[in-house]
């Protein structure tokens, strides 16, 4: 892959725009994830000290590479967004790949961008290399897309969302998510996340976790998200995912209920 064009090659005929990934050992997923961007004005990544080689690998793509603690998903990506010098900003995780259709849904949309501040993304979740549209998994969308100065994320630990200064429109051309290659790594991931979110939950001063919570909120979880949002028209790895969002919320209660009983 070649390095990304630069600002001074961009078409002057529209407003330019620039890609922010921050990473963490993503070796497996950085290159192509910066394949589906060498289209944009500027590209930015910004790693938390990997130990393998995504940053070997994000700097041949693009010397824009910035290497610095790991300060939360919040501030790190609000880093990022401050080394950015287009007009717009597309956010974009190591994990997922920008389609032909937004790509081009976004070029256009930069010939005359319109009243909006930031836009939302439809994303496609993969999990073990299958499309998973049940399961609240679809569309998910994603506020990615922003005006440079017009967008800034909170520090919640785990559910670190864009606060937009404007107005929000959407686009429908999609950003494809791959989650999960494999079990592991999906169980991998809901250890890390459970902890997390029973962290914002102890830091938000919500209430720790009773008796009913790990008997009936894991519960409730599986059958929302398998029969109320669809997970049952994915088949087996449909069961699967939802299984996994009710272990999500098991963990998380079961480390809320750890820590009362430790303090």
């Amino acid at each position: 892959m070649g390095k990304w064009r630069g600002v001074a090659s961009v078409d002057k005929g529209r407003a330019t725009i620039a890609s922010i990934t921050i990473t963490q050992n993503e070796e497996r997923n950085i290159t192509a994830c910066l394949e589906t961007l060498k289209w944009v004005d500027e590209m930015v990544v910004v790693d938390a000290q990997s130990t393998d080689r995504t940053v070997e690998l994000a700097k041949a793509c693009t010397p824009r590479v910035h290497v610095r603690p790991w300060p939360g998903y919040g501030p790190q990506k609000n880093f990022a967004m401050e080394q950015a010098m287009a007009d717009w900003v597309l956010i974009v995780d190591a994990d997922e790949r920008v389609t032909d259709e937004l790509r081009e849904e976004i070029l256009a949309l930069l010939k005359a961008p319109g009243p909006a501040a930031a836009y939302r993304i439809p994303r496609r979740n993969f999990y073990y290399g299958r499309w998973i549209r049940g399961a609240g998994q679809y569309p998910d969308r994603q506020l990615r897309l922003v005006r440079r100065g017009h967008g800034r994320y909170n520090d919640l630990p785990v559910h670190e969302h864009l606060e937009v200064d404007g107005p929000v429109g959407d686009l429908a051309g999609h950003l494809d998510h791959h989650t999960h290659p494999t079990v592991v790594s999906h169980e991998l991931k809901i250890e890390r996340y459970s902890t997390l979110a029973a962290e914002e939950r102890i830091g938000g001063g919500k209430p720790g976790a009773a008796w009913y919570h790990l008997l009936f909120n894991p519960v409730w979880a599986f059958v929302k998200f398998y029969l109320f949002r669809g997970g049952y028209r994915d088949g087996l790895p449909g069961f699967i995912v939802s299984g996994f969002s009710a272990a999500h919320v098991l963990l998380k209660y079961v480390k809320l209920w750890e820590r009362a009983h430790k303090a």
